[in-house]
């Protein structure tokens, strides 16, 4: 007889009437994991169009040209470059404060001479371009500014808001600017800021000046660094998280359809007694599924955009602090976004029910009908799951083996891969390991009879339950890996800045007046040593070593330091040459000392020479020793200040201030401006410099602090739903011991035991795994991602915080089924045991 297929799914479906917390918890797992992978997909998303819209940004694609001695341009410098039939553009670029306190960048432009492909120069037409050009002059604003201004999107266009000393001109809106981002005529700009004729920069079109002018340094478009790719990694880091929460909540989706199948056996019967086919019946399984999965995945992407809301501002704060892109708090989701978001979690729901309607399509009818038929292969699958592990196990050897193999700084796709196969393999394992400890045990308790029946009662509970252990050692071996990275960087990060940062005082002197500040300072009885800086620009031309000579083309910035006292006994070295008082005599003599990055990157090590690009043609440095540069994505070169302002000729940046012992910091700030008309901002603080520092690096962890959190909430959730699924199940299992007269407070502490027990044993794998995957982190991904190594950090702290977060979760869950157990009356037991 042919079953409407409607029909059949509507018999499926009222297995749930009877037990809508099942339905509840498929929904839960289906909903939380869908919402954190979309939360962080919709994050993904915005920020990188945020990106895209920044890249579009003409700074980001020009040539720029700025004075050697650091003095800012004029226009009369631009005029005169125009005069002699150069390219060139004008920027000036400014900042202002918003009603709301929101710092807004001002940037004034002349699209008449701004190269024909910025997006300025191509978005205009000819009547937008009169209103920008002439007075009252147009402010060109993305629509998601228009908050920090007070502003309505309706009331936006031709509005004219006051701010800083007057108003801006009539805005217009442009979709394509990135966030906090005013761009107007130079002429409105100048007005605006009060800065006379000083101009910011001038730009040309990328290769239309082949060597700068005289006096000019020219840097290309090809040097400057693209937010895109310094924050891919940051972005990766995130998904890969996500997706760990995405596993982690289909582990609570697999536990809840294995049950309701199970439960289900008798109408699996029936139905196939009435002759509904097994085809048909797979079929219908299927579609209950794609129900409950466009369902839970609809309710998940609103809950991901939700999550993504809350925690854009924090994402936002991070990548503006570390890497200076601006990503918009709004959200800007592309049409595909929505598609992803659902196909990721129906094709995840999909993975997840395979294994039941395989199951489902090759029990014979009479197999249906037998309850335990479910658990008859359990050893099988346990064998089954150890040789997975095997495999797994090669595999991550072999791609470990490959990864050594290969160039320092790359294979980050490979290195995440290793990561998970190292979860795989846990994961795999875990069950074996957890049976032949129960085995184990049991055999050691033969003469206490109700531990005997504790560990075999959970050992009958294991083929339910493994799942769920999976997922929480999943998350506790995350959790304990990212946390000590977390941990180690933050170590590693304060050392490093307690080591560098070792003026008392800094100061950024206007370049004209460098020379006289630094003499000025050389006669205060106060100041007991000076530690000028200088930074340039470079091109990395070839590297000779023991290897011979490799030609190449990569920009490099170049670092000038003074190796005083005070800095040389502290400055982190890596490597070098020969030993580190010879480094510090080397690079007076003229060498250089290289950064992790740049060493990684090229293959370098101390005594090879590198050839560089000056504006008198080539130098040739020694490499006399190798420093950690965390956090900066570029290769750079460091000397001694002298000889880089006398070789490369680069401009003078900053004055480190060592003071003598008991002066007068604020005394010293005060002299300076009255004497050379300094402002507050040109002079910073040590202890300011650091405490900014610090406080960009705890931003920077936030969101990996958040999720894991959330993956850990939902780990304890797939517990939960186990216990709560095999509740009535266990109340059968334990009626009889209270018939033979265990009390239900010790049959409850057995219960607790038996949890905690199997929690603290996913503890302990967990915690070498965890450490497995803290080495991975700080020597695979970080390295391949940022180009520098982390030292390996373990904190005891930690370990013991995921033992015991291992036996809380576990007893959390636990709770509300034992509180049942607990609240069932008497007569209730004795009807659990008779229906035994």
């Amino acid at each position: 007889m042919a079953t409407p297929l409607a029909t059949l799914l509507a018999t499926l479906l009222s297995h749930y009437r009877r037990h809508p917390g099942q339905l509840a918890m498929l929904l839960l797992g289906l909903w939380v994991a869908s919402a954190l992978w979309s939360g962080v997909q919709a994050i993904n998303a915005s920020a990188k169009e945020s990106y895209a819209r920044a890249e579009a940004l003409f700074t980001t694609r020009l040539d720029r040209l700025e004075r050697l001695d650091g003095a800012p341009l004029t226009r009369d410098d631009y005029l005169a470059l125009r005069r002699q039939g150069l390219p060139v553009s004008p920027l000036l670029e400014g900042e202002l404060t918003a009603p709301d306190g929101t710092r807004l960048t001002l940037i004034g432009i002349d699209p008449l001479t701004l190269p024909g492909d910025s997006v300025f120069a191509t978005a205009n037409n000819t009547g937008d371009l009169t209103d920008f050009l002439t007075p009252p002059w147009q402010t060109r604003i993305a629509p998601d500014t228009l908050p920090a201004l007070g502003l309505a999107l309706d009331d936006a266009p031709g509005a004219t808001p006051a701010l800083g000393a007057g108003r801006l001109p009539p805005l217009s809106l442009a979709p394509s600017l990135p966030p906090h981002t005013l761009v107007m005529d130079i002429a409105a700009a100048a007005k605006l800021l009060e800065s006379g004729a000083t101009l910011s920069r001038l730009v040309s079109a990328p290769g239309a000046l082949e060597v700068a002018p005289a006096g000019l340094t020219l840097t290309r478009s090809t040097r400057l660094v693209s937010p895109g790719q310094l924050t891919q990694s940051f972005h990766l880091n995130l998904t890969a998280l996500a997706l760990l929460a995405l596993i982690v909540g289909l582990f609570i989706v697999q536990a809840a359809l294995g049950l309701a199948l199970e439960q289900r056996l008798e109408m699996l019967r029936t139905l196939r007694a009435l002759g509904v086919s097994g085809r048909a019946l797979v079929a219908g399984l299927a579609l209950e599924l794609l129900l409950f999965g466009v369902i839970g995945a609809l309710a998940g992407i609103a809950g991901g955009v939700w999550l993504a809301r809350a925690l854009l501002p924090d994402v936002a704060a991070t990548l503006g602090s570390l890497y200076g892109a601006g990503v918009g708090v709004e959200l800007r989701l592309p049409w595909h976004y929505w598609f992803g978001g659902l196909a990721v979690t129906l094709g995840g729901l999909l993975l997840a029910g395979t294994g039941v309607l395989w199951r489902a399509a090759r029990l014979s009818v009479l197999d249906l009908g037998r309850a335990q038929a479910w658990r008859t292969g359990y050893q099988r699958q346990l064998w089954r799951m150890t040789l997975a592990g095997g495999v797994v196990a090669l595999s991550g050897l072999g791609l470990w083996t490959w990864l050594s193999r290969q160039p320092a700084g790359e294979g980050l796709a490979a290195g995440f891969a290793l990561m998970a196969a190292m979860l795989l393999l846990g994961a795999l394992w875990l069950p074996p390991l957890l049976a032949a400890a129960l085995a184990g045990l049991a055999r050691l308790a033969r003469r206490r009879p109700l531990a005997q029946w504790a560990l075999a009662d959970l050992q009958l509970q294991l083929p339910r339950l493994s799942l769920s252990l999976m997922a929480l050692l999943i998350a506790l071996s995350a959790s304990l890996g990212v946390n000590s990275m977390v941990g180690g960087f933050r170590l590693t990060f304060l050392e490093w800045l307690d080591q560098r940062l070792v003026a008392d005082l800094y100061l950024d002197p206007p370049a004209e007046r460098f020379v006289a500040v630094h003499a000025w300072l050389g006669e205060r009885p106060e100041v007991e040593e000076r530690l000028a800086t200088r930074h340039g620009e470079s091109t990395l031309l070839a590297v000779s070593g023991d290897s011979g000579e490799r030609p190449l083309e990569v920009p490099v910035s170049l670092f000038g330091l003074t190796p005083g006292k005070s800095l040389t006994p502290t400055w982190p070295l890596l490597e070098t040459h020969q030993d580190v008082t010879a480094a510090w005599a080397s690079l007076r003599d003229g060498a250089a000392f290289i950064n992790e990055q740049l060493a990684i990157a090229e293959g370098l090590a101390p005594g090879d020479r590198l050839t560089l690009a000056s504006s008198g043609g080539r130098e040739i440095l020694q490499v006399a020793a190798i420093y950690p540069d965390y956090g900066n994505p570029r290769g750079e070169v460091l000397m001694a200040t002298d000889e880089l302002g006398r070789r490369f000729a680069a401009p003078a940046d900053s004055i480190g201030i060592v003071l003598t012992r008991g002066a007068d910091a604020e005394a010293l700030a005060a002299a300076l401006g009255r004497e050379f008309a300094l402002g507050r901002d040109a002079l910073r603080d040590q202890a300011e410099v650091k405490r900014i520092a610090t406080d960009i690096f705890e931003r920077t962890f936030t969101i990996t602090r958040a999720l894991n959190t959330l993956t850990l909430a939902v780990a304890a959730l797939a517990l939960l739903a186990s216990l709560l699924a095999q509740a009535r199940e266990r109340r059968r299992r334990l009626a009889p011991m209270w018939a033979l007269g265990v009390p239900r407070g010790r049959l409850l502490r057995v219960q607790l035991a038996q949890l905690g027990g199997a929690a603290l044993a996913v503890g302990l794998v967990a915690m070498p795994l965890g450490i497995a995957i803290t080495w991975g982190l700080v020597a695979v991904i970080n390295v391949a991602a940022f180009g520098w190594r982390l030292p390996l950090h373990l904190f005891p702290g930690e370990i013991a915080l995921t033992l015991a977060t291992a036996v809380v979760v576990a007893l959390l869950a636990a709770t509300l089924p034992a509180l049942r157990l607990w609240r069932t009356p008497p007569r209730a037991l004795l009807a659990e045991e008779q229906a035994s």
